[in-house]
Parts: C-alpha cells; structure tokens; sequence
C-alpha cells in the first residue's frame, strides 16, 4: 500500500507537469461559486422563510395566553387543547410531507404549506369562540409540520457543497428569529393583530417561490431531464460548467433505477437502516435532552433569580439569535459532527447546573446563588442546544437520505421529531411534581447517551457532495 506521503508528493508533481491546467480548475471552481451565490441565496432566503413562519407559530401561544383566554372566555383546559393540538397538526404534516415533497416536487410542497399556514392564521384572527381558534392553530401546525421536513431538504439539495452546512443551518436560524419575534411584538399588539403579522413570512414564501428554481435532483428524479439543466444551471451560474455535477447525479439515480420501490418495512432494510437510524436518533435526542421542559420553566427560573421575566426572555432570544448564527457560519469549517459533540457536552453540563440548583434549593443550601446557578444553567443550556443540536439533526437528515428514500425516511424522521416534542411538554410538568432536580438529571442522562450515539453513528459530512455521502453510507 502506498504511502500517505507518497501519494502527496505525487500530487504534487501532478501539479509541477500541469500548472496551467491546475491554475484553470481553481478559476473554475472559483467562478462556479461566485456564478452559484446569488441564486442560491436567493432561494434560500425564500425557503427560509418558511422557517421563520414556523417559529413565530411556535411563539404565538407564550404571550397571548392571557388576552385570548379573556377575550374569549377560555378556562385553562381549553387554552391547553389551542396550546396542544399545534403538535397534533403538526404530526399529521410530518406524515404526508414526503409523498406531498415527492409528488408535488419541493416548492409544491412549500407552497402548500404556506398557503395551509395562511388559511390557519385567518382562522385564528377571525376566531369568536374555541372551535374555530384550535381549528387555526390545527391547520398552522399541519403547515409547520412540512416546512419542518421540506425547507431543510431543499436547501440541501441546490446548495453548492462548500455552502451547504451554513445555509442548511440558516433554517434553525430563521427558526429562533421568528420565535423572538412573536415574543416581542406579542407584548406590544394584540393577538389578533399578532396572528395577521404571521401571515406576512408565508406570503414571502408563496410568493417568492415563483422566482427561484425547483430542485435539480427531484427534477431529474421526476423524469424532467431538461427542467433539471435548465434549474442546475440557474443555481450554479450561466457561465459555469455544469457537465460533471449533472453527470454525477445523473449516473447516481441511474443506480437507484434497479431498486424497489420504498414502503415503510423497506425503511428497515439493511441498505437504509444505517441512515435511518442516524437521522431519527439525532432527531430524538434532539427533543428527548429536554428542550420544551427548559422553555416551558425559563421564565419561573428568571422570576427565582430576581429577574424581570421580560427581559430573561429577551435575553434568552438573542442568546439563542446570536449563538445559532455563530454555529451556522462555522458548521463548513468546524465541521457536524464536533459541532454536535460540543452542544450535546454543554446540553448535559447546563441540565446539571439547573439539577443542582434545585438539589440545593430543596434542602436550603447556600440560598443566595442558587438562583444564579439555575440562571447559568439555563443560558449554558440554550447556547449549546443553539449551536448543534438545535440545527444539526435536520441538516445531517437532509444529507444522509438517498433520494429515493428521502420522502419517506423525512417523514418519519418528522414525526419522531414532533412525537418527542408532545411527549416532553406532556410529561414535564408531572416529571416536575415527582422531583425538581431528579428531572434535570434525567435530561443530563439523555445528554450523555446522546454524547455516546454522535460519536460512534455521525458520520461527518462536511465537505462531501451529496452523492460521495450517500455512497459511504452504503460502503459502511
């Protein structure tokens, strides 16, 4: 076997024989990326929105839980099913967004997501009495459940290598931003007028859709062989040289020809359960480390450490605005695989603290900073969860899914996702009744299998086509 220097040293009298040839590949490369960026963005930028829609859903019940409940003479329970039955909409849209994203193509799918999500929002600010108000926040959920599955598979699939990571993660961004979004204007109009200005990102993805290009490689997989030219060329630049990216994606599918087609027991074949198991792992760990029962209690911990709740909130916001964005513009470079360790390590260290605080609490130990140990904890465990594990499953499941398993594992991946956001916001507060900090280390104990799950399943991704990872996965 050669070598590793070996191998170096003849590359580089590769490059000694051929300067001038080498001196053209990096100009090459170099144009296709400056020809890519600003289509690429663009579609992005339209896509995400979609992420942004699902946040400000995700926000809308926190603030207007006291005006609707009294405009609209709501008990408790009742506000509790409006609350709930987002999850229940949502878990439905985890179900059908493969077939609909594979049948309808990715924008379709988006489109009919926003224009579900307005039809909710209408509901909503129309809303006299609790039926026609669960009925609004169904439908939002139903639209939030595909964009959580077809925003990040899009992205994924017309991004250039060297931008997909940062883009891919521009969708957990957008995520956070429009979740602070409906806690500040919540506090500043009313719910009616706060539902309306949910409308505005869907009508920005409705719209805007008709101006970027359909994904080359659902293109070519539907069979619209010069659709897809013409969409790869549009992403990649008018000048650019697409002959080998298309030819490598062609002879890709042309190997998928042979294979049957996918049902639900297929999933668990030996050829797709290595990505499977991956992306729904990563997307339990992601709910199951306690991320709803930490948002739910933020503010009764901010009140304990004598903060204003508001401003905790704020707080909480631009940590989480800040820190997603300083892992999106790293996650090319630093990779996902360390980016994930690193998050899932602070997710246990911040559930820690905040047992720790309550440990000390119940039993009147050290009283004046214990406040401020479950405060730290609380920030240390948004900024990590912001940085890895807040981005990372839906951009590893957009990469790691073939694409004739895509729509299908999407979806199941989507409804794991889902499923353990109910079942922690379900079960938080009777694990609370049962034992304050006992709870914190339950959700430490996750982190730590979840520290173990990352390292020995996560493959790292960065700086491989779409294509090179989907043979390693077979390979392995």
């Amino acid at each position: 076997m050669p070598r590793y220097e070996d191998s170096e040293k003849g590359d580089e009298k590769k490059k000694m024989k051929e300067p001038f040839l080498w001196k053209e590949d990096k100009k090459e490369h170099k144009e296709e990326e400056d020809g890519a960026l600003f289509t690429v963005l663009l579609s992005t930028a339209v896509a995400v929105c979609g992420s942004f829609a699902f946040g400000t859903c995700i926000g809308y019940s926190a603030p207007t839980q006291d005006a609707i409940m009294m405009d609209l003479q709501l008990s408790y329970a009742q506000y509790s099913v409006f609350g709930s039955i987002l999850n229940i909409g949502a878990i439905l849209g985890a179900i059908t967004c493969g077939n609909i994203a594979d049948f309808l193509g990715r924008k379709g799918a988006m489109r009919i997501s926003a224009f579900v999500c307005i039809l909710g929002w209408i509901a909503i600010y129309m809303a006299v009495e609790s039926v026609m108000l669960d009925f609004g926040r169904f439908l939002s959920g139903y639209g939030i459940g595909v964009f959580s599955y077809v925003v990040p598979v899009y992205i994924g699939e017309i991004t250039p290598t060297s931008l997909r990571g940062g883009l891919a993660s521009a969708n957990q961004l957008l995520i956070v931003i429009g979740l602070g979004s409906s806690y500040i204007l919540g506090a500043f109009i009313s719910w009616r007028m706060l539902a309306l200005t949910g409308i505005i990102p869907c009508m920005f993805v409705f719209l805007g859709l008709f101006f970027v290009p359909e994904s080359p490689r659902w293109l070519l997989m539907a069979g619209r062989s010069e659709d897809f030219l013409v969409a790869l060329q549009h992403l990649r630049g008018p000048d650019t040289d697409i002959t080998r990216e298309a030819e490598n994606i062609k002879d890709y599918l042309e190997s998928l020809k042979g294979l049957p087609k996918v049902t639900f027991i297929k999933m668990f074949d030996k050829a797709n359960i290595h990505p499977l198991t991956i992306s729904v792992g990563l997307m339990a760990f992601q709910q199951l480390v306690g991320i709803n029962g930490i948002v739910f209690y933020a503010n009764y911990i901010f009140k304990s450490a004598g903060f204003d709740p508001s401003k905790g909130t704020i707080i909480y916001a631009i940590l989480q605005i800040v820190i997603t964005a300083v892992g999106a513009s790293i996650v090319d470079k630093a990779g996902r695989r360390p980016l994930l360790l690193t998050s899932a390590a602070g997710l246990l260290m911040g559930n820690l603290l905040i047992a720790s605080s309550f440990f000390l609490k119940a039993r009147e130990i050290s009283p004046d900073i214990v406040p401020y140990i479950a405060v730290i904890g609380v920030l240390v465990y948004i900024g990590s969860f912001s940085v890895g594990m807040g981005a990372g499953p839906w951009l590893i499941m957009s990469e790691v899914f073939p694409l004739h398993i895509k729509g299908m594992g999407g979806s199941l991946v989507t409804i794991t996702n889902w499923s353990g956001s109910w079942l922690v916001s379900y079960t938080f507060n009777f694990l609370m009744l049962w034992s304050s900090y006992g709870t914190f280390l339950l959700y430490a104990s996750v982190c730590a299998l979840a520290i173990v799950f990352i390292y020995n399943m996560v493959p790292e991704t960065k700086g491989k086509t779409l294509e090179e990872i989907h043979a390693s996965m077979n390979s392995s």
